[in-house]
């Protein structure tokens, strides 16, 4: 069983900063691949990125070269750093732990959920 708790959601300016941050319960954090999701309202929950337990990275289109996915495992704690933020980046960003084999940019392929961050950017 995974906990997951984020934070560092808030109401930031374009082009602006935020970095968020994702607390996880449990001795087995780093056997878990750990993805960052985002919901805005009235569309489906897409991913954002991802760190697998190897190290290897991956981000959406619509977010690569502005956000950087990072964890340590010593902390139990992934990181979403997101600069250069646009309004089309306000959504709830939610954090993800995935103990499939596999990585996965499926939300389904992810077991444990924390309960979300809001994240608003304004023009």
């Amino acid at each position: 069983q995974v906990q997951l708790v984020e934070s560092g959601g808030g109401l930031v300016q374009a082009g602006g900063s935020l970095r968020l941050s994702c607390a996880a319960s449990g001795r087995t954090f780093s056997s878990y691949h750990m993805g960052w999701f985002r919901q805005a309202p009235g569309k489906e929950r897409e991913f954002v990125a991802a760190i697998t337990w190897s190290g290897n990275i991956y981000y959406a289109d619509s977010v690569k070269g502005r956000f950087t996915i990072s964890r340590d495992n010593a902390k139990n704690t992934v990181y979403l750093q997101m600069n250069s933020l646009k309004p089309e980046d306000t959504a709830i960003y939610y954090c993800a732990a995935s103990g499939r084999i596999y990585y996965s940019d499926n939300k389904d392929a992810y077991d444990y959920w924390g309960q979300g961050t809001q994240v608003t950017v304004s023009s």
